[in-house]
């Protein structure tokens, strides 16, 4: 549990500070017309992207490690795929509750305000 708080942390702080970074971005995006619900896609899909890319990594690691570690640990044969799954469908599902909320705060930001920033 504490592993999955501290990685959805990171993650809502990486997403936030690039919203920040790109609010004259979507302050234009918005001052030209794009709808709330294609903001927060475009932050949301970054969120996923990082994390597909985060899951392509561990989850082959993880597999790999199975195999060292399984004489430590009472009755583990090989990987629990039904576990598996379930972790990474938890860590989905936590990335999305750390990216959605910069995402929301993206699309509410008020492009006139988000121009005078520069």
């Amino acid at each position: 549990m504490l592993a999955l708080l501290l990685a959805a942390i990171g993650l809502y702080g990486v997403t936030a500070y690039a919203v920040v970074r790109r609010t004259p971005e979507i302050g234009i995006r918005m001052a030209l017309g794009a709808a709330r619900s294609r903001v927060v896609a475009t932050i949301m899909r970054g969120v996923m992207l990082q994390t597909v890319a985060g899951l392509a990594i561990g989850v082959p690691v993880a597999i790999f490690c199975v195999r060292y570690v399984k004489s430590q640990l009472y009755e583990i044969t090989s990987v629990n795929v039904p576990v598996m799954a379930i972790a990474i469908g938890v860590l989905v599902l936590a990335a999305a509750v750390a990216g959605i909320i910069p995402a929301r705060r993206a699309a509410s930001i008020d492009p006139v305000r988000a121009l005078r920033i520069e």
